[in-house]
């Protein structure tokens, strides 16, 4: 047994070590199955895509649900929804699934990892079923699961505001761990080097990026709302160095650089989320026209929703109190409870993408997360996650603080 035992973790070290080909060639393990997982949620995004902007295509198809009431129930805002409503529930019973796994080689773990027949149908099949449910139940799943109150209001649920949460921690932790590695190197003056010439890059983009949303997102005086946003960032940023460089927390400069590069690029995807027509946001005028410039800049943005979830999904080590640093052999490469649930709450999330943060609101073709509600959301965004850096920088000195008095 311990002879059989041990091949198998010498084959699961090959396939680990291996190119990633060979991890696709020996399609029953992990690293491959996150892959996968990735791409069948990429053709979910899609999917609600099409439904919401070409399903009027489908109509004589969709007219054979008996729930979709010609097809109309079934299209735009509401197919959206039920795509999602069908993505989340495969990932959230994967989720239910494999939440307890902790050694590989278990039953959970050659669920997780293989068994692709029965997934493969069980994927669409959990697709479709929300086109035989009736309209009532996919309003419920839109306004009390993904918004919350009513249908009038667009606050946040506890899912959507977990999953944007999770992903902040994780690209914070990255952040960190990123100024950690290049601080442990055995050449130390040599990455001292690259480090500040990282930070200058870094902070010099953040200025850039400041005057161009100054140039682009204000040309009247009245704008008074974009010119809060842009100083109000401008501010964070100065805070967070200042913070970093106190000498009792001296956590450098690469840190609050890269994160400053962050908080700019959220207020940017703020302010570019504000609805076609008003005048501090020329920009949205021209998007609202379908060219190539709008086209790229849908899928970069899909794609780059896909992929938070995915990375933010693979990397629970960070949500961890107590990191082992010597992990058993059999341990598995990552969380996969932990994986399915960001997945499951990213089908939440990519919904609200597509639809504007609003049930009831109409988007235009090949645009995504455009709206006041997707605005404040990513304000919301860029404000906390400058909160979670700096506390995370506070807490180990104030935490001390306390068990000394």
């Amino acid at each position: 047994m311990e002879t059989g035992a041990s091949s198998e973790n010498n084959g699961y070290e090959v396939i680990k070590n291996g190119s990633w080909f060979i991890q696709f060639r020996n399609g029953y393990n992990p690293w491959m199955a996150r892959y996968v997982y990735g791409l069948m949620f990429l053709l979910v995004n899609l999917l609600a895509w099409v439904v919401r902007d070409y399903g009027r295509g489908a109509l004589t198809e969709m007219k054979k649900f008996k729930n979709c009431k010609d097809g109309l129930n079934c299209l735009g805002t509401e197919g959206v929804l039920r795509v999602s409503l069908g993505c989340f529930l495969f990932y959230f019973i994967m989720f239910l699934s494999t939440v307890a796994t902790s050694k590989t080689h278990s039953s959970r773990d050659k669920w997780h990892s293989g068994w692709w027949f029965a997934k493969l149908l069980m994927w669409p099949g959990l697709i479709i079923f929300p086109f035989l449910l009736p309209s009532s139940i996919i309003d419920l799943y839109g306004i009390r699961l993904i918004l919350t109150r009513s249908p009038k209001t667009s606050s946040l649920s506890c899912c959507c505001r977990v999953f944007l949460l999770i992903q902040l921690i994780s690209i914070i932790s990255f952040i960190t761990w990123l100024n950690e590695f290049f601080l442990s190197q055995k050449d130390a003056e040599r990455c001292h080097v690259h480090v500040m010439l990282l930070a200058t890059i870094a902070y010099t983009l953040c200025i850039l990026g400041v005057i161009l949303m100054y140039i682009w997102y204000v040309p009247d005086p009245s704008c008074l709302l974009n010119i809060f946003f842009i100083t109000w960032t401008l501010f964070l940023i100065q805070l967070m160095a200042s913070i970093s460089l106190h000498p009792k927390i001296n956590a450098g400069f690469l840190t609050p650089s890269l994160m400053g590069l962050y908080v700019v690029f959220i207020c940017w995807c703020a302010i570019r989320s504000e609805p076609v027509g008003e005048i501090c946001n020329r920009n949205a005028e021209s998007s609202s026209r379908t060219d190539w410039l709008t086209i790229i800049s849908f899928v970069v943005a899909l794609l780059a929703m896909v992929i938070a979830t995915f990375s933010t999904g693979v990397d629970s080590q960070c949500f961890q109190f107590r990191k082992d640093e010597n992990q058993e052999e059999d341990a598995i490469p990552y969380g996969y409870g932990f994986f399915h649930f960001v997945f499951a709450t990213g089908a939440m999330y990519f919904a609200m993408l597509l639809i504007g943060w609003n049930i009831h609101h109409s988007m235009k073709r090949w645009t995504i997360d455009v709206g006041w509600t997707s605005t404040w959301v990513r304000i919301v965004n860029e404000w906390l996650a400058v909160c979670i850096y700096i506390w995370m920088l506070v807490a180990p000195m104030v935490l001390k603080n306390r068990q000394i008095t």
